[in-house]
């Protein structure tokens, strides 16, 4: 249907110590973009940076709300809450609550995670840039600088799933 993939250099990510931004362009609408952003999570996020892992990870979900919490549910029925939202604008803008460490243990207090907002722009009917923005590593403490790189390498594994999820070629975990 004339929907490419996002040509890798379209993919651009910026860093400084505590602050990681990647831009890139998808193909469709921006209600479809927020959309598989945060209805398909499973699709497209890397199974094994989730807890459970590829064995046992039954969903990933996002709850549509201000307030809501990112989560996974694993074996047995097993719930970990990994973020909560703190901005739900569909389809330009959300902002959620980093709260896994630097070590992959919950941050259950918010004021010491770290915070990813991510805005949705239309470029015309049939593409949208996403500009993901994830800030304030400083809060992680010692290991801030080590994680944001870790990170930057996550994300664009993250993103570049992503854009092949929005373009009708999902990707599964290795």
């Amino acid at each position: 249907m004339g929907q490419e993939m996002t040509d890798p250099a379209e993919f651009r990510q910026d860093v400084d110590r505590f602050s990681l931004r990647c831009s890139l362009l998808v193909p469709g609408s921006a209600e479809h973009a927020f959309a598989v952003f945060t209805d398909e999570l499973t699709d497209w996020w890397v199974i094994e940076y989730t807890w459970s892992g590829p064995d046992a990870l039954v969903e990933l979900g996002m709850e549509p709300r201000a307030g809501g919490m990112l989560y996974e549910i694993g074996p047995y029925g097993f719930r970990a809450d990994w973020g909560r939202v703190l901005t739900w604008d569909p389809p330009r803008r959300l902002v959620f609550v980093w709260q896994i460490g630097p070590d992959r243990a919950p941050v259950p207090d918010p004021a010491r995670a770290s915070e990813v907002e991510v805005l949705f722009h239309s470029e015309g009917p049939e593409r949208t840039r996403v500009e993901l923005e994830h800030r304030h590593f400083d809060r992680h403490g010692e290991a801030a600088e080590g994680y944001r790189k870790a990170l930057t390498a996550g994300w664009h594994e993250l993103l570049t799933r992503y854009v092949a999820t929005v373009s009708g070629h999902p990707t599964t975990s290795a």
